[in-house]
């Protein structure tokens, strides 16, 4: 990719953290505006996809989408279909329109594989999507918790329940308890032109041990605080952040099916005393909780327990759980 890579949000997170120049180089060499065929591989095999959307009022939404392997089609190396629909019920589907930046995730849990795809959609209809590429890029495998999913085929939605800015004790147990959690952002409340120096809706994966999102009621409502652990200094998210501090938030209770989605006004903790809670953490991603949903048993599968990251392995970096968290579920 010869035009540049990273937009003023990134820039300024690799400028402070002292790899701006390193970064210049091998984003033009890794980010692409095509997907190399090892990464339309994994798209075409995966039961999943992660998608994220920015909605009228610049709220960025993550959400998961589920089907049979092969729902995911990539029949060139800057085209992908999708031949799955959102519910009505999914704060991602205002989003979803034909010129909309959106962002995808491909993610397999059990070989830790995932590749990342942001562009622009187009031929949204009842059934199915397209996306045109704008930035393809790998990550690595650091962090994932390995599963495996089961189709359960039968499994119905229940009523989707409006989160407030304090969560529903079913919400608070989730995220309390949780290894995975997945974020949206964007670099603007409206894109222009999707992958322009940058620019663009994202999608992102973050792990850790079970409890490793903190909970704290607040007078405004629950402050979630997320450690942010050595990564591959792209920035794409927090440099969102900066830019435009709005995040959409995503977790899955991996045997239920349970789905929350979250809108938070994001702050960026780079030093201070709170980090020390989180030994290992680099900075911490401060989360206020403004609305959302939950959707009971949104998604047609089931994982199997998870193999931890072997990062989490080291004895420097555990999990900060407030007092009133549920127990942890390993």
């Amino acid at each position: 990719m010869s035009a540049a890579p990273f937009h003023a949000g990134e820039i300024a997170l690799q400028h402070r953290t002292g790899v701006h120049e390193r970064m210049a180089a091998v984003g033009r060499q890794v980010i692409r505006d095509h997907m190399p065929d090892q990464h339309r591989e994994l798209f075409e095999k995966l039961p999943t996809l992660l998608l994220a959307t920015l909605d009228d009022a610049g709220q960025p939404w993550p959400t998961m989408l589920a089907g049979a392997p092969g729902f995911v089609r990539v029949p060139d190396a800057r085209t992908m279909r999708v031949a799955a629909t959102l519910a009505e019920v999914d704060p991602a589907r205002a989003g979803l329109r034909a010129g909309a930046a959106v962002g995808v995730l491909g993610l397999e849990p059990h070989t830790r594989r995932r590749n990342r795809m942001n562009g622009v959609a187009s031929a949204v209809d009842d059934s199915s999507f397209s996306i045109r590429v704008a930035q393809s890029f790998g990550n690595c495998p650091k962090y994932i918790q390995g599963r495996e999913p089961t189709l359960h085929a039968d499994r119905q939605p229940g009523p989707v329940q409006r989160e407030g800015a304090r969560l529903s004790d079913a919400a608070r147990a989730l995220v309390a308890r949780s290894d995975t959690l997945f974020i949206a952002s964007s670099s603007a409340a409206r894109i222009a032109q999707a992958g322009d120096g940058g620019a663009g809706v994202d999608v992102s994966h973050r792990g850790g041990p079970p409890g490793f999102v903190a909970v704290e009621r607040g007078e405004e409502g629950d402050l979630l605080t997320l450690p942010d652990y050595a990564g591959n200094s792209f920035f794409n998210t927090l440099g969102n952040l900066v830019l435009w501090p709005q995040a959409g938030l995503l977790w899955v209770d991996w045997q239920a099916g349970h789905v929350l989605q979250l809108a938070a006004t994001a702050q960026i903790v780079h030093e201070g005393a709170q980090l020390a809670a989180f030994p290992g953490a680099l900075r911490l991603l401060q989360l206020q909780v403004r609305h959302g949903w939950w959707r009971p048993q949104a998604l047609p599968l089931a994982w199997s327990a998870a193999v931890p990251a072997p990062q989490f392995a080291d004895a420097r970096v555990r999990f900060h759980a407030d007092e009133g968290a549920a127990p942890a579920k390993g």
